[in-house]
């Protein structure tokens, strides 16, 4: 193929048409969202240079073949692919999009000296009947499907005796192609960027680290521009990882959207990527060179579990208590906390209008779920994207309900506790006052790229000592309010 002709835009082209009539329902069945033309691009320039005489390319859920299109249109290009013969893989389940990609696999074949087959089966049951089978993969480029995995689904059975536990379609296809991939292959794939924490995705990262070694991380930082199209909101990362590779430093860039005209790049130690102590494998995504004030800071290296402190999501789970929950406080109930009683750091209940309820019952079936009334520190599971901070902590005070030995924590709240009974009241106050803090919002957006805040991530942070806590928190009890800039200058100068 001449230098100056390449194929990748027809392809957009076409997938621009196609995703225009793919009903929502019908992608939102198949988690499945194509690749744009600039992202597609950027994703091939992130493979090394290759000397290899054959490459053999794997495309799963490959679509239209942007990917595909882009990578040959690299080779096409000279630039920095030497291959003599390269053989495409691809998987495809829709057959209108098989009709696409085999027009763009043709036309390939008239200019470059390729073999290609399209593969119909599902990509997950037919790698998993593959991977006790020679590697064969020399490059793998993917933008996998985006959707849950249903725990008794006959995917998540296959994927269990190939060795493999994950809970969505993205990390089975990841994880699957690097199970196919020669020693010294590459991969580049389009993720969410949910599997970089939390405990479901656990397994998965710890797959890929066993088995890769990660080179390249790029952070899209908008959440709703990079697949704007598909009406995709939120934040994707793109990983460069090679099977069996020796780990190194890590390149990470970021920028707003796909046109990357605001394109950073920085090197970093993969013990910033990947911190050495961690059990989780939480997967942080330095967007600065600089330290942040907490990594750099001698006096915030406790864990809860030195403390002696827990947190856990609130174990009231409404829908299966529903009979048990009433809109009013009455002689025979107890409060029951909801997110929605409080406002930024402030508790107020009981609360009228609220959608579910103030109170639940105090009987046989609830009290196993119930904490004594004491002080708690409490936050969100689930902040709102307009909110300055991911986390928004608050104190529960007994003196809020005289007169109840007890307290509900609705599912939607994460609560540090003691054994299940109430904090020392200044302890409480300066975990507060320290989760509110814009340092710990800088270092928890590092590892976490969505609204949801688990207990798993909030277990995984370091905190001060007691001592510097309770001084916090004797600070912070006695402020009538909370302005960011005076939080943030008192915990400065205990964390220096």
């Amino acid at each position: 193929m001449p230098a100056h002709i390449q194929l990748l835009e027809p392809a957009d082209s076409v997938r621009k048409s196609v995703s225009t009539k793919l009903a929502l329902a019908n992608r939102a069945k198949l988690g499945q969202y194509m690749t744009p033309a600039p992202i597609a691009r950027f994703m091939s320039s992130l493979f090394p240079p290759s000397t290899l005489q054959t490459c053999v390319l794997l495309d799963a859920g490959a679509g239209v073949g942007s990917l595909s299109s882009a990578f040959l249109d690299r080779w096409a290009m000279q630039d920095g692919f030497l291959f003599q013969q390269a053989d495409v893989e691809t998987y495809e389940i829709d057959p209108h999009l098989r009709n696409h990609l085999a027009e763009a696999l043709t036309t390939y074949a008239e200019h470059l000296p390729i073999r290609w087959n399209i593969n119909s089966q599902d990509f997950i049951e037919a790698a998993a009947l593959q991977i006790m089978a020679p590697k064969r993969y020399t490059h793998a480029i993917l933008n996998p499907p985006y959707k849950k995995i249903d725990s008794r689904s006959s995917h998540r059975i296959v994927l269990r005796k190939a060795g493999i536990e994950t809970v969505n379609l993205y990390s089975a296809f990841v994880a699957l192609s690097l199970a196919l991939m020669k020693h010294g292959g590459h991969m580049v794939a389009i993720l969410p960027r949910s599997f970089c924490n939390g405990p479901y995705y656990r397994p998965f990262r710890e797959y890929i680290l066993q088995h890769a070694a990660l080179h390249h991380l790029h952070l899209f930082t908008s959440r709703t521009k990079a697949f704007q199209e598909d009406g995709v909101l939120q934040e994707n990362v793109i990983i460069h990882l090679e099977c069996g590779g020796e780990q190194g430093s890590v390149t990470v860039s970021h920028s707003t959207d796909d046109t990357f005209s605001d394109l950073i790049s920085q090197e970093h130690p993969f013990s910033r990527i990947v911190f050495p102590q961690d059990s989780e494998k939480f997967i942080h995504v330095p967007t600065s060179s600089e330290h942040t004030a907490i990594e750099l800071s001698k006096n915030v290296r406790a864990t809860l579990s030195s403390l002696g402190i827990t947190v856990s999501t609130g174990p009231i789970v409404d829908f299966r208590l529903l009979e048990h929950i009433q809109t009013s406080p009455k002689p025979h109930t107890v409060p029951l906390l909801y997110p929605g009683h409080f406002r930024e750091q402030r508790l107020c209940w009981p609360k009228d209008g609220i959608k579910h309820g103030n109170a639940i019952c105090m009987n046989a079936s609830t009290k196993k779920w119930l904490y004594p009334n004491g002080f708690y520190t409490v936050v969100r599971r689930f902040s709102s994207k307009e909110e300055k901070r991911r986390i928004v902590a608050s104190v529960v005070r007994p003196d809020a309900f005289p007169g109840n030995d007890y307290l509900g924590f609705e599912n939607h709240l994460n609560v540090f506790h003691i054994d299940k009974h109430g904090l020392p009241e200044a302890i409480a106050y300066g975990l507060a006052a320290y989760l509110n803090t814009s340092a710990v919002d800088e270092a928890f957006r590092r590892f976490n790229g969505h609204t949801q805040v688990n207990a798993t991530d909030l277990r995984n942070m370091l905190y001060p000592d007691q001592s510097a806590l309770r001084e916090l928190g004797e600070w912070a009890r006695g402020q009538a309010s909370f302005a960011q800039t005076m939080t943030d200058q008192q915990v400065r100068k205990l964390i220096q």
